[in-house]
């Protein structure tokens, strides 16, 4: 059978690791993002916040846990979220947040088109914040 043409429908896939914008439209961008080692627990040394939207996250396959942090120039309490299947995480604009991965997740991103290093600013986690990151982890995924 032949492919429709894209002026009709778009068909996206990603399958290797990290994020990957699939598709933008207007105002919104749709990515996938995977498994990477950047963002195992150990790994997670800062966190980001998007300060002109928020961020939807959908967890595909696999596990994922969205940390979450509480504060304005600097992150004072973590928070993490272990995602469920098919339910949609809103992240509110200018809230810290990071994740990490399972080797078989896929979590399916939904932000603004125009979501870019110059208004997501990165914040450092202290090493107690990190340790933190590490514990709830293992206690989330025993």
């Amino acid at each position: 059978m032949k492919p429709l043409s894209e002026t009709l429908m778009e068909v996206r896939e990603h399958n290797g690791p990290d994020y990957i914008p699939l598709i933008d439209y207007q105002s919104w961008r749709v990515a996938l993002m995977n498994y990477t080692s950047d963002l195992t627990p150990d790994k997670i040394n800062r966190m980001q916040k998007h300060i002109e939207t928020d961020e939807v996250f959908v967890l595909m396959k696999g596990r994922c846990i969205l940390f979450i942090g509480e504060g304005e120039d600097s992150v004072t309490k973590v928070h993490a979220v272990d995602m469920e299947p098919y339910k949609l995480y809103n992240v509110k604009c200018g809230v810290w947040h990071s994740h990490t991965f399972s080797e078989d997740a896929r979590v399916l991103i939904v932000e603004n088109r125009d979501t870019v290093e110059a208004n997501s600013p990165f914040v450092g986690l202290t090493g107690e914040q990190q340790k933190e990151v590490l514990e709830l982890t293992n206690t989330l995924w025993k």
